[in-house]
């Protein structure tokens, strides 16, 4: 029997964490067995997507190397050095007993046995994610944290494997630090799905517009669904068409309102904006001062601001308002910002399209404005580097195309904030290797706005389901 010894000494500490394979419980050597053959149908999984034998098995050995480490103790005995240092130092302001090997054992196990089983719930079911913007609003607010399910599109197996726990994609406390090691990089591969994604699906997934990172390691967006692979989808006058139909438009929905304002109650005596004032009576109307989309006139209080159709009405009866008026960009005014970024094309926010969303196995006949509008998905998310368009003709292997097959499913994403949403309208289509998964519900949402403590948790949005 071993005992129980105080202070901190690394061999000590090391003989009485460790533990032989040949001490493993029964149950012990069925939780290694069963988590080594997951591992094992992981393998399975991997080669079917395109994977070297080598970098397969790679990960098969990580994997079942941390339930071993972790039985054999090896990885508390890792972490026993700094468990000890917190503890003695909570012992000296008598919150905890002075720490012996028995009390850092303890506290160690449990570290990692809570990593382990919330990277796997994080990683193969369930994840927590915060809004940070409003382009959403007002169906999903700032401060609103939501549960997104990995399962219900088909659980995406990781990419990046080697990646530090309970991040992202930059390390904890660091501005641009990598969470990860980008060396062991595994091909896409999804777990059999209970849903495809529908239009109208709130989704969460990794933004595409975006270099430098692994696919699975770039920044979570959260938009709309608004066409799937295979549709066709144009926004005309604010209004977005699928397929020819109108979309159904979502009940909170936003847009841009021509606000223009009494100066009398706003202005003060040396004829600017009384800014706190201001700000106050927006805030009533649930508008953040910072959310302006434009301004667009310099006679006077006229701003632009996102608004429900319900706030609208209100304002509309407001005596401190002179005017409300709905806002759109004019047919024919071309916005630069706009994807795909052809001269030829007169598109902006309010009019776009129309434009195919690719499927998987669908084929188009290339020109110049399917080069702009698939060349990045051809050659970027689709892994064709060396494909090109010179002198009108294309490339793809060296060799002249004039079609080209897509290989995976596509989709055409936007905010219900729809004047304040940077989404496919300004940097093109989700392609379905950057789905991260379905956003179920509000949790927990937190409004730091909010002078009055007790008014910073939205105790209405506790536990609301996501339409």
């Amino acid at each position: 029997m071993q005992q129980k010894s105080s202070g901190f000494n690394l061999k000590s500490t090391f003989d009485y964490y460790y533990k032989s394979p040949k001490e493993f419980s029964r149950s012990q050597w069925i939780i290694v067995g069963v988590w080594c053959l997951l591992n094992i149908l992981i393998f399975g999984f991997y080669l079917s997507a395109g994977s070297s034998i080598g970098m397969a098995l790679l990960n098969v050995v990580y994997g079942c190397a941390l339930i071993v480490l972790y039985f054999t103790r090896i990885l508390a005995f890792i972490v026993s050095p700094f468990i000890y240092c917190a503890l003695f130092v909570l012992s000296l302001v008598r919150i905890v007993d002075k720490p012996d090997n028995a009390m850092v054992y303890e506290w160690a196990d449990a570290l990692w046995f809570a990593t382990l089983a919330a990277t796997v719930i994080r990683s193969y079911f369930i994840e927590a994610y915060t809004i940070p913007t409003p382009s959403m609003e007002k169906s999903l607010l700032v401060g609103d944290f939501l549960f997104v399910s990995k399962f219900h599109y088909g659980t995406r197996l990781p990419v990046t494997p080697l990646s530090f726990p309970f991040s992202h994609n930059v390390l904890p406390l660091t501005d641009s630090t990598p969470s990860y090691l980008s060396f062991m990089q595994m091909p896409y591969k999804r777990l059999p799905a209970l849903t495809e994604v529908k239009n109208n699906d709130v989704v969460v997934f990794n933004y595409p517009y975006e270099d430098g990172r692994p696919f699975d390691k770039k920044e979570n967006y959260i938009k709309r669904c608004l066409a799937i692979a295979g549709d066709s989808i144009q926004v005309v006058e604010g209004d977005v068409y699928v397929n020819g139909i109108l979309a159904d438009k979502p009940v909170n929905m936003q847009y841009g309102y021509v606000l223009k304002f009494d100066q009398s109650y706003f202005v003060d005596g040396t004829g600017r904006i009384d800014e706190p004032k201001f700000t106050k009576y927006l805030a009533q109307y649930d508008i953040n001062i910072n959310d302006m989309v434009e301004n667009v006139h310099d006679d006077g209080m006229i701003f632009v601001y996102p608004a429900s159709t319900k706030i609208a009405e209100r304002l509309r009866n407001d005596p401190k308002i002179l005017k409300v008026d709905s806002f759109r960009y004019s047919q024919g005014g071309r916005d630069p910002r706009i994807f795909p970024y052809y001269d030829k094309l007169k598109w902006n926010a309010d009019n776009f399209g129309a434009v195919y969303v690719p499927k998987a196995g669908a084929t188009i006949k290339l020109d110049s404005l399917h080069y702009y509008l698939y060349g990045r998905a051809i050659m970027v998310y689709e892994n064709n580097p060396d494909f090109k368009m010179e002198n009108g003709k294309f490339y793809l292997g060296g060799a002249e195309i004039t079609s080209y097959t897509f290989k995976y499913n596509y989709y055409f994403m936007m905010g219900d904030n729809r004047h304040n949403s940077a989404d496919s309208r300004f940097w093109g289509f989700v392609p379905e290797t950057n789905i991260v998964g379905k956003a179920l519900f509000v949790w927990m949402s937190w409004d730091k706005f909010a002078t009055n403590p007790i008014k910073k948790v939205r105790w209405n949005r506790l536990f609301r389901g996501i339409n």
